[in-house]
């Protein structure tokens, strides 16, 4: 938890108090495994009427955590960009490191003997982690859309659907989160119709459920909202069927949102499949266990 200061800088006491704030939100949710982006930082700001839900209040709250950073208050670790990150390459200081290293990364197909795969896409990039963390250990592909699929990626993910469904008999289920806004609600009509009109796909190969963000869900967490696109071609049909407020995916509780996703996974898999599975997988580590003892 780095706290590393690199300005001084004496801020007005109620700038203070949200810095507070901000540590306060971010050690609940670092004591959840979860880290946030500024934007979901923000929204739980708004969620406890700590600050008003306008652009204005976005920027100044981003201003006062960048400031409270430099000055050695908020954890560097504590706010993640998702959207940008440096790559380089694998590094191991000994082969005993790398056996180690590939041990821990090592996997086998948990849906292999399931009668059916899932996929969990997400409209947002941003939005990435908090889905990563609940998909790897579920064993489940996930996607960040960002947006409208390209179509590209929609034929790749038809080829994957159809192989699974032509080599193994396995249907697939793509679980779809978007804001619950003209195109967010859109996006979802558009993945299912591209993928089983244009593509071909038929309801025995594929399902796509939306999970989130829907109104029920608005009614039950009460997110804060924003006014909803009036340029969006999309906005009189959602506008006759919802008003005019708009809610984005990010407001949700990052906790929330994956409890959502492992139960409509969960509810998806065959136990006794799985835990033959993870059976094998024990048996399997135990000798690669054994192998990494070798190594010097």
């Amino acid at each position: 938890m780095p706290f590393e200061q690199f300005i001084e800088k004496n801020f007005h006491p109620r700038s203070m108090r949200l810095i507070e704030t901000a540590n306060s939100i971010i050690e609940e949710f670092q004591a959840q495994g979860f880290t946030l982006t500024l934007r979901q930082l923000y929204y739980q700001f708004v969620a406890r009427d700590v600050i008003p839900n306008n652009l204005q209040s976005y920027k100044a709250l981003g201003s006062i955590i960048n400031d409270a950073r430099l000055a050695g208050l908020i954890d560097w670790d504590a706010i993640e960009d998702r959207m940008r990150s440096l790559e380089t390459n694998w590094h191991q200081p000994s082969p005993h490191a790398a056996g180690v290293a590939m041990r821990n990364a090592y996997a086998i197909d948990m849906w292999a003997n399931q009668p059916q795969r899932v996929q969990v896409w997400v409209e947002k990039d941003a939005m990435s982690a908090v889905i990563e963390k609940v998909c790897r250990p579920l064993d489940v592909p996930y996607l960040a859309c960002r947006g409208y699929v390209s179509q590209s990626e929609q034929y790749r993910a038809m080829c994957r659907i159809r192989d699974s469904f032509n080599e193994d008999g396995q249907s697939t289920t793509i679980l779809h989160l978007g804001d619950h806004d003209p195109s967010g609600i859109d996006m979802t009509r558009d993945n299912r119709d591209r993928l089983c009109d244009q593509f071909q796909l038929g309801g025995e190969a594929l399902d796509v459920v939306r999970i989130a963000l829907n109104h029920d869900q608005i009614l039950k967490y009460k997110p804060p909202h924003n006014p909803a696109k009036q340029t969006d071609s999309r906005f009189a049909a959602y506008a006759a069927e919802f008003g005019t407020k708009s809610w984005e995916l990010d407001a949700l509780n990052p906790k929330v949102i994956a409890d959502l996703v492992t139960k409509h996974v969960v509810a998806r898999r065959d136990a006794k499949l799985w835990n033959e599975k993870v059976a094998q997988l024990h048996d399997e580590l135990e000798r690669i266990d054994d192998a990494v003892a070798t190594l010097e």
